[in-house]
């Protein structure tokens, strides 16, 4: 993407809010990662993880496999080669972003 061809409209909407923005970056930098350990390094509710979970796994960005560890329900969410691609072009459009509004000293 050459710095000319920035806009505004560049930006994922759906990576740009907050706390989606979070957990696709804490997923970015692991393997996968369990629901409470996403609950706990967000400090979302259980819900409101819930749903923003919801819909990176309708995107396509995000898998969700349930499982159990023994007894116990285990839900693992990993970053999929779709996110994964769709955080780097949200990363760069931040970069072109910086460098074209930056000013010079």
């Amino acid at each position: 993407m050459s710095d000319a061809a920035w806009s505004v409209g560049d930006f994922d909407r759906l990576i740009h809010e907050p706390a989606r923005l979070v957990i696709v970056t804490i997923l970015n930098a692991v393997a996968a990662a369990d629901f409470l350990y996403l609950q706990r390094e967000t400090g979302l509710t259980k819900g409101n993880l819930s749903a923003h979970l919801a819909k990176l796994e309708e995107a396509g960005y995000i898998s969700i496999e349930k499982t159990y560890r023994g007894k116990i329900p285990l839900t693992v969410c990993r970053l999929s080669g779709n996110g994964r691609a769709a955080f780097r072009r949200y990363r760069e459009h931040w970069r072109v972003f910086v460098t074209t509004t930056g000013t010079k000293a």
